[in-house]
């Protein structure tokens, strides 16, 4: 009698650490901001920390309520929203983490949006994993969000249930990245460039000469689209 191997388990959510999040108004200031303002959310790159993107706060955020996240995972001197086992894919993880992830985030939105009576409206920004967070966001939950920015980020391999949605509802979405991208693979990115066209109304711009970074012209340009349609 052969038996046949037992499937690598797979978590169905992990959590973010909400003792981690690193906020722009106090704590107890939050119920009524979050009621009278809109809330940006910010995820950070593998090998990163919640820390890292909260420099870009002053030159983007205009009236949003900032939350910048911890990713998960531990990784490196960092977290990570998703292993990378094989450089080479790094741009392909596996769906069944990031699905895991994104419940970990829909889990803490929802204990964040509790703590008002109403909500403004919700924008997410990511770079690189992050960046590939906010797309997988928008495509498990279109309807709750009013636009994302990935900066040097991709898609998530496979379909997801709501991506039909996500194609109805268009919410806008602004993906830039470098041309001279040592880390997201050239068909990554088209992969990504192909599906934001088809499913969101997509402001896409390619900086010359960048690498996996941010530029100041991007920075510039984040903050134009986040005034237009998240703090209007």
């Amino acid at each position: 009698m052969t038996t046949q191997p037992r499937p690598q388990h797979r978590p169905t959510l992990l959590p973010i650490d909400e003792e981690r999040v690193v906020w722009s108004d106090p704590t107890a200031d939050l119920p009524t901001a979050l009621a009278d303002r809109p809330l940006l959310v910010l995820m950070h790159g593998y090998g990163a920390h919640e820390h890292d993107l909260t420099p870009l706060v002053p030159a983007i955020a205009g009236n949003a309520v900032v939350a910048s996240l911890r990713a998960p995972l531990p990784a490196g001197p960092g977290y990570a929203w998703f292993p990378i086992e094989d450089v080479e894919n790094a741009g392909s993880p596996d769906p069944a983490i990031a699905a895991a992830t994104t419940a970990g985030v829909m889990r803490w939105l929802e204990r964040t949006q509790a703590l008002a009576r109403t909500n403004g409206p919700v924008g997410l920004l990511g770079f690189s994993q992050g960046g590939a967070m906010v797309t997988h966001l928008m495509r498990h939950h279109p309807e709750l969000f009013a636009c994302g920015v990935a900066l040097s980020g991709f898609t998530v391999p496979g379909l997801v249930g709501g991506d039909e949605a996500l194609a109805q509802i268009r919410p806008p979405m602004f993906f830039g990245r470098g041309s001279a991208d040592p880390l997201i693979p050239a068909q990554v990115s088209d992969r990504t460039t192909a599906f934001l066209a088809s499913h969101t109304q997509l402001t896409t711009r390619v900086y010359p000469g960048l690498g996996h970074g941010i530029a100041q012209d991007e920075v510039d340009e984040v903050a134009s689209f986040l005034a237009e349609h998240l703090n209007t």
